[in-house]
């Protein structure tokens, strides 16, 4: 599988594809090429309906070449730790913020969130973000205001008496369980519809068995997630030469 940037022949191929409404998977085996590489390619250069080769290939050359321009980040942006490639954790960060951003997030929260995830400690300031992010004050404002109205994370302050923005180990629980109320709330509407449009017609069949499916779903899901807490508070072995 061959790796490296995308051609400007490959981006051709990628909107040819999509024009015949070809899934990313498809696309990307045409190409010999990772799933997650062509749904980063095609997120972050204006989603499936607006993506084209030729604006998609300047803007990655723009990218790269601003990168190597780019002024030193905030002097408050932490340095990279345990001998990470900060190359390889940017564009780690680009497909996380591709998952959540398929997931129903809006890029600028998308990139808040995947931030949080990758840090160490799990928690950044709003100076930080921004920093780390290169976007304003609002931005990150906006961002947190709707990660915080959805449950994805948390608010704390530090010794500093700094506000801190935190994903702890149980904020994956927490909107999971949400997730799955969310679903079942779908089964008590659909539900609802039986009633309406009278128990022995055809409509009324299709929601039942809509309303039972999305149960025995929403209810495995809380089910899985309960069975499954601890793990998210697993923490790393440590080994004799690990970086103290």
């Amino acid at each position: 599988m061959p790796g490296g940037r995308l051609t400007q022949q490959e981006r051709q191929q990628i909107a040819l594809g999509l024009a015949d409404s070809l899934p990313y998977a498809e696309i990307a085996r045409r190409l010999d090429r990772p799933t997650s590489t062509i749904t980063r390619e095609v997120m972050r250069n204006g989603g499936p309906t607006a993506y084209r080769a030729d604006l998609a290939h300047r803007a990655t050359e723009h990218r790269a070449h601003r990168r190597r321009k780019a002024a030193p980040r905030d002097p408050g942006t932490p340095p990279q730790a345990h001998g990470r490639d900060a190359e390889a954790v940017r564009e780690y960060e680009e497909s996380f913020t591709t998952v959540f951003m398929q997931s129903g997030l809006p890029k600028m929260t998308a990139r808040v969130l995947a931030s949080l995830y990758t840090t160490d400690a799990g928690s950044l300031t709003a100076s930080e973000l921004a920093g780390r992010l290169q976007i304003s004050p609002a931005s990150v404002s906006k961002a947190i205001a709707f990660l915080e109205g959805q449950g994805l994370i948390r608010r704390e302050r530090d010794e500093r008496r700094r506000e801190r923005y935190v994903v702890d180990d149980d904020v994956m629980y927490q909107s999971t369980m949400a997730s799955a109320r969310a679903t079942a709330h779908l089964s008590e509407v659909a539900r609802q519809g039986v009633g309406i449009l009278g128990p022995n017609t055809p409509a009324a069949a299709r929601l039942e068995n809509i309303a039972r499916f999305v149960d025995f779903v929403s209810e495995s899901i809380a089910r899985a997630a309960d069975q499954a807490r601890e793990i998210l508070h697993a923490k790393p072995e440590t080994t004799s030469d690990s970086v103290t």
